[in-house]
């Protein structure tokens, strides 16, 4: 149900059930997870990307498994929903969008760093319309990614908003023609990956965990502390050597 295929430093995760729309069941959420996991695991992939197929990202939670009293079949342990919505990680990965990611894909795409998106994808929470509520993540992440207003009126109404409304917002980082938001979203991996990748995950740590810090003082400490940490890696010499040398960083991760 989630395929995965190693491509270069970049492991691309493909959600393939879509005779369903890609809607998550537990082979979906385990699938994912274990796509994580991978990721998390292995010191040679450093940015992880998330996708559907061609014509659907993801449709959200599988309404027969609700309806038959099996939702919890869709989460797994460490993730919650879809295997992802609540998974604690240190590597980025990026939703690669294209057609719908309603409800719970939306949520998923919520739980990625970062998003690229085809001009055909649209994104909604429209669980008020089955007198269900957003339960993964949406009602609390879509205000940080879009106006008050506009998130609010997603939430009440149950309707979507497109993907070039979503990336005037903010809500996504790149919009891809239709077809290529795997291409684009390879392109913004490669960007990354560039970078010292241990920099990168702690950078994203602490964009995390400092986004709520009201203490500047307490925001320049901890990155101050983790400044000093990457001193003494061999990635931080390189980096500068490569500099002085004016040459690209061979990066190790180390």
């Amino acid at each position: 149900m989630v395929e995965q295929e190693v491509r270069g430093n970049v492991l691309v995760m493909s959600i393939n059930r879509p005779e369903a729309r890609n809607a998550v069941n537990g082979d979906v959420a385990n699938g994912i997870e274990a796509g994580i996991v991978r990721l998390e695991e292995d010191d040679s992939l450093w940015v992880g990307v998330l996708t559907g197929t061609r014509d659907f990202f993801c449709a959200g939670a599988d309404l027969k498994l609700i309806n038959a009293g099996k939702a919890g079949e869709m989460s797994t342990e460490r993730g919650n929903f879809g295997g992802i919505v609540t998974r604690e990680r240190v590597k980025p990965i990026i939703a690669a969008v294209e057609g719908p990611a309603l409800a719970g894909g939306t949520e998923i795409t919520l739980a990625c760093d970062l998003v690229v998106a085809s001009t055909a994808s649209r994104f909604g929470i429209p669980e008020v319309k089955r007198s269900l509520v957003a339960a993964a993540g949406g009602l609390f992440r879509l205000p940080r990614v879009l106006p008050a207003n506009v998130a609010m009126e997603l939430a009440l109404t149950g309707d979507p908003i497109d993907a070039e409304r979503a990336y005037h917002f903010g809500m996504v980082n790149r919009l891809a023609e239709p077809g290529r938001a795997l291409d684009v979203a390879l392109e913004l991996a490669a960007q990354a990956r560039a970078n010292a990748p241990r920099a990168v995950q702690k950078s994203r740590q602490l964009m995390i965990e400092l986004a709520n810090c009201d203490d500047g003082a307490e925001g320049i400490r901890r990155s101050g502390h983790e400044l000093v940490n990457l001193f003494s890696t061999e990635d931080m010499s390189e980096g500068l050597t490569a500099f002085i040398e004016k040459r690209p960083p061979q990066w190790k991760g180390r």
